[in-house]
């Protein structure tokens, strides 16, 4: 099942995706993932499906989105 709440790189089953964790600047939890480990999480225009993450971003320490093996 998928919520409005979930990101575009979880729904489309992205292999680096980790989940989600609490920001310590605005205590919210934000979406995270191999590229976008900790600090503001992954970009709000990735997230939430303005930029699919196919072409390398400023910051994403060279890993884009990739399907899961199994998805």
């Amino acid at each position: 099942m998928t919520s409005m709440n979930e990101p575009e790189c979880s729904r489309r089953k992205c292999k680096h995706f980790l989940g989600f964790e609490e920001n310590e600047k605005t205590l919210e939890m934000i979406p995270t993932c191999a590229a976008y480990p900790d600090g503001d999480g992954i970009p709000d225009a990735i997230a939430w499906g303005s930029n699919l993450h196919l072409e390398p971003v400023d910051g994403d320490h060279g890993i884009q989105y990739e399907r899961e093996a199994d998805a």
